[in-house]
């Protein structure tokens, strides 16, 4: 067995449980890699394009995935079950933001983006299904407030992720009996698809959107952190804690949007 001794100390609230990440090398996966090896989890970080960051990349194992392909997602699955010698948990991270204005959109750019975020929510989602079947487990996708309100700067992006939503309840309801839980996450935090926004609107645009965050945002009026802000409530999600909560969709944001009945 290959994984690394992060001193799994009895009390920490992931103690021993075994977990894949994808999209782990950067962003709000990088985060969760982070949070879940602190509170001692036993990781497996799947990554695509950029490769593990030096600060983690000698703390767990690390397997090359592309989440958009069946085969490569089945067998970095595989892989990764080795290793930990099962799977209690699977946070989702892979995908990403571009802009595009729907007048402007082209095919293959919504292509991008659903096979980015959607359809890599579903096969990694199938794939974790596979390995917890029998032994139950806890699924955490994410989704956005983007997919609840819409947005004409990202509309593909927007749908992508009203589309994770759906595929959550869905699958909540599905897999309730196998004892896995499936819940999403909408997070207002600081990743590059931010900084992606940032560069496209521009320095003066950028400004005013900040500024219309301090005062829309009544929590600290800024994005938030993925480690500090975010990551106690992944922990949370992966825990045992959080066995009686399946198809919701959590809103870590600041009170940028308000969710609820």
């Amino acid at each position: 067995m290959s994984i690394r001794d992060e001193s799994v100390l009895p009390g920490l609230p992931l103690a021993g449980r075994r977990v894949v990440v994808t999209g782990a090398a950067g962003g709000i996966g990088a985060a969760a890699v982070s949070v879940f090896l602190a509170a001692g989890a036993r990781v497996v970080g799947l990554f695509h394009s950029t490769p593990p960051p030096d600060e983690l990349k000698t703390r767990c194992d690390w397997l090359a995935c592309d989440a958009r392909s069946p085969d490569s997602v089945t067998t970095a699955f595989e892989q990764a079950v080795a290793i930990l010698g099962g799977l209690d948990a699977l946070l989702n991270a892979a995908g990403t933001w571009l802009p595009g204005t729907p007048e402007s959109l082209s095919g293959d750019e919504f292509d991008m983006i659903i096979n980015a975020n959607l359809r890599t929510t579903v096969l990694t989602n199938k794939a974790a299904f596979e390995h917890m079947r029998h032994t139950g487990g806890q699924i955490i996708n994410l989704g956005s407030s983007e997919g609840v309100r819409g947005n004409p700067l990202a509309p593909h992006y927007a749908a992508a992720k009203a589309g994770v939503h759906a595929w959550t309840r869905s699958v909540a309801s599905a897999w309730g009996r196998f004892g896995i839980t499936v819940n999403a996450l909408a997070p207002a935090v600081q990743t590059p698809g931010a900084d992606r926004l940032w560069d496209h609107l521009g320095e003066e645009r950028a400004a005013a959107f900040k500024q219309n965050l301090r005062t829309a945002m009544p929590l600290r009026g800024a994005l938030g952190d993925p480690e500090a802000d975010l990551g106690p409530v992944m922990v949370f999600l992966a825990s045992s804690g959080a066995r009686f909560m399946t198809g919701q969709l959590i809103a870590v944001n600041g009170g940028l949007l308000m969710l609820g009945a």
